[in-house]
């Protein structure tokens, strides 16, 4: 009598095989990265690719004149905004050692009270309470320098992500055909194919959504702060609209970044400023981005937050920007397995597309 039955050894053999899947994927993060994000630029282009092949009638072509109309937005763009950017961002990297300097000591506190009229025993006390936190306050400055570090070291995505892209957009159908090809049972094939339906949908769904709150807050940002007479606007409202790109984190780090330059800068109407940021909080996540996500991730916000802390440890920043869509893949992927379950145990049910539940045939 064998010590380990059949059923048990199968059971063995795939938790093996997924961890050492799971194994290969960290090791492998970084490449990985590498090609979800040309995924993501593949899906971003897909639409506007599909229709100009239909009038030059070729994939390829098609491809080519969008990156070409892309290239050419690029170079405007930047060749009008772009020196005005670089001219404030380079002003402001050359404040901040000064600036980090006035907080460290205390003296912001002093230069604010008398500003806005506090009392001098406030005014004191809140200059004392910088000062005894002078180690921690440089060492945060240090670790957030250190992370803009990191992020500046992606900057090779940039250009390997459009070149990827490229073979996505030419042959990413034919990828899913070779991988169906691998499956024979028509069960699995059927739940391989509404995986890959769903994810389709999903991620495309996702990336212009992203592309399009990005935009904006890009808009938003940078109208209100020239209005308002914020200092450096432009850098502001172009990291503001960057940053709305990471999930949860980006726009919490975004007003931080915005409020905190505009009080180190002695802006009088922070209050203004802040309230605005606030109300622009509740405009983009209980009004525009609802109607713009719809049901897309349809993820519990407990799960939305372990996926971005999760994604943070891993990856870091792209980590944190990955997370959402992972964990909504994960999500997918468990619905699309309990049906097959369902269907082997049961019979057929019917079918479900992404954003609704599994409901038995009756």
């Amino acid at each position: 009598m064998s010590l380990i039955d059949a059923r048990t050894s199968r059971v063995l053999f795939t938790v093996l095989l997924f961890a050492l899947g799971f194994g290969f994927l960290y090791i492998a993060r970084h490449t990985l990265i590498a090609f979800l994000f040309a995924v993501f630029f593949a899906y971003l282009v897909d639409p506007a690719v599909s229709r100009v092949e239909k009038l030059v009638r070729g994939r390829g072509r098609a491809i080519g004149v969008i990156y070409l109309l892309l290239l050419v937005l690029l170079i405007t763009f930047f060749f009008f905004v772009g020196p005005k950017i670089a001219r404030q961002g380079q002003r402001l990297s050359e404040s901040l050692p000064k600036l980090l300097e006035t907080v460290s000591s205390g003296q912001i506190a002093e230069q604010i009270g008398k500003e806005q009229g506090w009392s001098v025993h406030t005014r004191v006390q809140l200059s004392a309470l910088l000062a005894s936190h002078r180690d921690d306050l440089l060492g945060l400055a240090q670790r957030i320098g250190l992370r803009v570090a990191d992020v500046a070291k992606e900057a090779w995505l940039l250009i390997v992500v459009p070149i990827l892209a490229a073979f996505f957009l030419k042959d990413g159908r034919a990828f899913g055909e070779v991988l169906l090809s691998f499956i024979h049972s028509r069960p699995q094939r059927e739940f391989m194919e509404g995986v890959l339906g769903d994810l389709n949908q999903m991620l495309a769904q996702f990336i212009r959504a992203q592309l399009t709150l990005a935009a904006f807050s890009f808009v938003a940002y940078i109208a209100f702060l020239e209005v308002a007479g914020v200092p450096y606007a432009l850098v502001l409202g172009t990291a503001g609209g960057i940053l709305e790109f990471i999930p949860v984190v980006g726009p919490l780090v975004a007003a931080a970044v915005i409020f905190g330059v505009a009080l180190l800068m002695s802006y009088p109407h922070w209050l203004i400023l802040l309230i605005f940021l606030g109300a622009w909080r509740m405009v983009q996540d209980y009004v525009i981005s609802p109607r713009i996500m719809g049901q897309t991730m349809e993820l519990h916000p407990l799960a939305a937050i372990f996926g971005v802390l999760a994604g943070g440890e891993i990856a870091g920043v792209l980590g944190i920007y990955l997370s959402i869509p992972i964990m909504a893949s994960l999500r997918i992927v468990w619905r699309r397995w309990r049906l097959y379950a369902e269907k082997k145990r049961f019979g057929p049910l019917n079918e479900y597309s992404f954003g609704s539940e599994i409901t038995p045939r009756t």
